[in-house]
């Protein structure tokens, strides 16, 4: 192709998910992979908190340099309905943008020549808009082959067992993850009645019509997840579309010389090597006060050295998360008491930069799975704390299948609590014991392995490569496939 012909990404609204579209851009446009300009469609979140946090990343991308354009899609109104849950609000709210998301690919076409549509997992209800158009269209997976997988099976799932999932009573098999606990299935598949199981039941026979599945995770971190679906063990009744695994792909993070240094990694500056644990749950985990206390005390009695991101629920909204006020939250004394081992940092942390410092040995994490792969790329085992979304999937698959991290009991009926002993037990286990050598050891092993994978020569790197000359060559004839 002489000329660079357009991809139109329509990521699902939310920093994680915005983030991890980029970087899924930059290597379709970068190095050895110039065929392509990149158009960014946006979905512009209804909470100014989320969307003041897009706006910003989204300049700082726009003024890069890279051939990378964003445009908004026109605002609607959010779909709000009494008692509905988040997956379900987040879905149809991405549905409701389907006329505006046609209206301007239509208009890229006539002004210029689009390879392919990619979307968002979440905007699978967009099908319809490339079909409409004859466009060639990619699944692009934020998370992990495991969840592709899952989303596949869910059809047969539903056929095979016919009571609710938590009320299984022994474990969910399905192809990409043998023997799972029943409540390590995502929260979208725990009451069958609910609209939300619903919609993504749907999902579950809506993804066949992709061209192929764009996967952010590499081959020897999946091998057994990838193989059932090479196999087709997940879609038994026709072909599995083509998978692509391209990760692990992460935010990268500014270097500049004449930026200032973070306050958190100046405290790590001071601490000793391997010696600080590193606790953090995400753009949307956070805490009421009770948690709080159990956290502060559990670390308090595991007298490890440790690094706090705390963040707590904002008074306009319980689910947003807002900078924290540690004198009202954190018990009395605590932060006295702990001066000389610990740093309580209550609002955003340089994630990737703090995982990078030499001091920090291990991570509690909420297990999302872009904090999965960070945590992975520098070989920092993993005390696994999941909250929502699949990330109870994610933990099973980071201790059990994976072994680069320990388990905690999460009672997640109760809204996820974990009690301070069980806090202290598993920082002990995981910065002392036996079982934490072990996972660091393993942690290590996929810290070259991931590294390898993106190198020339390496799965993902192929991987990337036979992905462009899929879209190249259905750009060359205008099939669909």
């Amino acid at each position: 192709m002489d000329k660079k012909q357009e991809l139109i990404f329509c990521p699902s609204p939310g920093i994680g998910h915005l983030i991890s579209t980029v970087e899924l851009a930059k290597k379709l446009i970068t190095g050895h992979n110039n065929h392509f300009h990149v158009t960014i469609l946006n979905i512009q979140h209804h909470v100014s908190a989320w969307s003041n946090a897009t706006t910003s990343y989204i300049n700082s991308i726009s003024t890069s340099g890279l051939d990378i354009h964003f445009q908004d899609v026109p605002q609607v109104d959010p779909p709000y309905k009494e008692n509905m849950k988040g997956e379900t609000f987040i879905c149809l709210f991405i549905e409701a943008h389907k006329a505006h998301v046609h209206e301007a690919i239509s208009h890229h076409l006539a002004t210029t020549s689009v390879a392919a549509l990619i979307l968002d997992i979440l905007c699978v209800s967009m099908l319809d808009v490339a079909k409409d158009l004859n466009l060639p269209c990619y699944i692009y997976i934020p998370s992990n082959a495991t969840f592709l997988g899952l989303m596949l099976y869910l059809p047969t799932l539903d056929a095979k067992v016919l009571s609710e999932i938590e009320d299984v009573k022994d474990v969910i098999d399905i192809p990409v993850l043998r023997s799972a606990p029943p409540l390590s299935m995502p929260g979208f598949m725990m009451d069958k009645k609910d609209e939300c199981y619903t919609i993504f039941y749907n999902y579950g026979y809506k993804l066949r019509e992709a061209r192929g599945f764009i996967v952010n995770t590499f081959k020897n971190l999946e091998m057994k997840s990838l193989k059932a679906l090479e196999t087709g063990q997940c879609l038994p009744d026709q072909p599995t579309p083509a998978v692509f695994t391209v990760g692990p792909l992460l935010a990268s993070e500014k270097k500049e010389k004449d930026e200032k240094k973070h306050e958190c990694i100046k405290w790590l500056d001071e601490q000793p090597k391997k010696s600080v644990v590193f606790l953090c749950f995400g753009s949307m985990g956070c805490f009421d006060k009770e948690m709080v206390k159990e956290i502060a005390l559990g670390l308090e009695k595991s007298e490890q050295r440790f690094l706090w991101a705390l963040r707590t629920p904002s008074k306009e909204n319980a689910l947003i998360p807002s900078d924290a006020d540690l004198g009202e939250v954190l018990p009395e004394g605590f932060l006295e008491r702990t001066r000389e081992k610990g740093l309580v940092w209550p609002s955003w942390v340089p994630q990737l930069s703090v995982l990078a410092h030499t001091a920090v040995a291990g991570f509690v994490t909420h297990c999302g799975w872009n904090s999965v792969l960070e945590s992975l790329w520098y070989g920092v085992p993993m005390l696994a704390w999941p909250l929502y979304a699949e990330q109870h999937m994610n933990a099973v698959m980071v201790v059990r299948e994976m072994g680069v991290g320990l388990e905690l009991k999460v009672d997640r009926k109760n809204g996820g609590f974990v009690s301070s002993e069980e806090l202290e037990s598993g920082i002990r286990s995981l910065m002392e014991g036996e079982e934490g050598r072990k996972v660091r050891q393993r942690a290590e092993e996929m810290k070259v392995a991931g590294r390898r994978a993106g190198e020339e020569g390496g799965s993902s790197y192929a991987s990337l490569e036979l992905l462009l000359h899929d879209i190249i060559k259905d750009a060359s004839t205008g099939s669909i496939g």
